[in-house]
């Protein structure tokens, strides 16, 4: 029933409007460093961690066969991660993790992240941590994440339907989720971008908005979506996702095709259609068979017997149940 109201909708960016299949399209290398190095160790520190952009840093890295071994990993969630290779810290990020570690950047990985931004890849830089709490890049990696062709048909439905705002939240540098959002097709000054956000705030972004009057209906897959599925009016978890962002949804779409929220809001609408109708036509024939049969227009020679008021009550049963069915001739497949 919330669903048919809902006037904002935020995507988690990773996974749900792009494919989250990302790849490493480009690396740099501080002076004196290699880029073979660079990947080596990188593909190290990243070696235990579950998230998308490491997972394709070690599978170049297996790929051109550098391996290294690394230990003490550290998850520092929202910012990258760490380890010990070599009996040195490394560790590897996005800008939160530079700011955090006020990490010194080459200008020519500096020119390079630019370049890489302005086409929306995401950008990771290694970081090596010596002694004196110092910390220095070394690398630095460019990761793209295809938009799904489907997201911006389920944008343009969205905005066919009424929602008013949609809005993308991640965790990726500003200009890259600009980019993306430029894709998909956004409307400045209308549509809106949470970009840099660590996980734990995503719930406050759900929060501002509806602080603002909207109606929120958030669309993640992650654990840490969670949360933010929790607060939203609505919560849609994509089926593919994790066992905690759909236990914390009230809406399991079955694929991770983001034209399935526009089918909700269509059967959410299509639902409340009907109880009224039936409430209508059920109300309607008490309002009328009801008196009849109970005499009151007997004076006037108007009557009904109970017997044909029993009947047409399950007759009025019927149409409703029937009415009901109906439903079924809702097209919600995308593409339908």
């Amino acid at each position: 029933e919330r669903m048919r109201i809902v006037d904002a909708v935020l995507f988690d960016k990773t996974g749900t409007l792009t494919k989250g299949a990302h790849t490493v399209t480009d690396m740099a290398a501080a002076a004196g460093v290699t880029e073979d190095e660079v990947l080596r160790v990188a593909g190290a520190v990243e070696a235990d961690s579950e998230h998308p952009l490491a997972k394709a840093l070690v599978a170049v890295a297996q790929d051109r066969g550098l391996q290294a071994t690394a230990r003490d990993f550290r998850s520092l969630t929202g910012r990258g991660v760490q380890a010990v290779v070599d009996g040195t810290t490394y560790a590897v990020g996005g800008p939160a993790l530079l700011r955090e570690m006020a990490a010194a950047v080459p200008d020519e990985l500096v020119r390079a992240s630019h370049v890489w931004s302005a086409r929306g890849a995401a950008v990771l830089h290694l970081v090596r941590l010596v002694e004196g709490g110092h910390a220095e890049a070394i690398g630095a990696f460019a990761l793209e994440d295809e938009v799904r062709p489907e997201a911006r048909e389920a944008i343009a439905v969205l905005r066919e339907q009424g929602v008013r705002k949609i809005v993308m939240i991640t965790g990726d540098a500003r200009p890259v989720a600009e980019a993306v959002a430029a894709d998909l097709g956004f409307r400045p000054g209308v549509d809106e971008v949470f970009a840099e956000v660590l996980p734990a705030d995503k719930d406050k972004a759900v929060a501002d908005l509806q602080a603002r009057g909207y109606t929120v209906a958030m669309v993640g897959d992650g654990v840490n979506d969670a949360p933010a599925l929790a607060r939203a009016d609505v919560g849609l978890a994509i089926g593919a996702g994790t066992d905690v962002a759909i236990e914390s949804a009230g809406v399991i779409l079955a694929s991770s095709d983001p034209r399935g929220v526009t089918g909700v809001i269509r059967l959410s609408r299509a639902s409340y259609r009907k109880m009224i109708q039936n409430l209508a036509w059920a109300a309607g024939y008490n309002v009328v068979a009801i008196p009849l049969a109970a005499g009151v227009l007997a004076w006037a020679g108007i009557s009904l017997s109970p017997a044909v008021g029993a009947v047409l009550m399950s007759v009025s049963t019927i149409v409703v149940a029937l009415n009901a069915q109906l439903l079924r001739r809702v097209r919600l497949t995308p593409g339908a």
